[in-house]
């Protein structure tokens, strides 16, 4: 598996950063690529929350079934595929009432032989602009529906 890890400090409760992140509507707007975030059960927050994903990188659409493996209210979440594309993403929160700390872990495996080189050809590079959009997109969103 490849790692990436990345924190952000954002001016906002961490009650409120959580709740946003939380809520799968949310995602498509602030991460990175993502095109399709649709619950597959009734549930749709905490352990058990499954949903289809799909996230455009260049030319390639990737899809993935995630399943919440983790939830602690305003601490952590924890999604792991169970189908497709081999990823793990986990979101750590500190912070108090006015100021939030988010760490994001993102765990990938690429498939072998040439069709893995050629995806890790694509992701790899597009990582880093994945992450400073996703933290910009996602400081934008909570900051404007904190405003609301």
């Amino acid at each position: 598996m490849t790692q990436v890890r990345h924190e952000v400090q954002v001016t906002i409760a961490r009650e409120r950063v959580f709740a946003y992140v939380d809520d799968y509507r949310t995602v498509p707007g602030w991460m990175f690529g993502v095109t399709k975030f649709n619950p597959l059960t009734e549930q749709t927050s905490g352990v058990g929350a499954t949903f289809d994903a799909s996230m455009k990188l260049g030319p390639k659409t990737l899809h993935t079934t995630l399943k919440c493996t983790e939830w602690v209210e305003n601490e952590q979440i924890t999604l792991d595929s169970i189908d497709g594309f081999d990823v793990s993403m986990s979101w750590a929160f500190a912070g108090s009432d006015e100021d939030t700390r988010v760490t994001v872990l993102f765990d990938y495996t690429l498939p072998g032989g040439l069709a893995g080189r050629a995806l890790g050809a694509i992701i790899e590079p597009a990582i880093s602009g994945v992450i400073k959009h996703t933290e910009a997109a996602l400081i934008k969103g909570v900051t404007e529906a904190d405003a609301a």
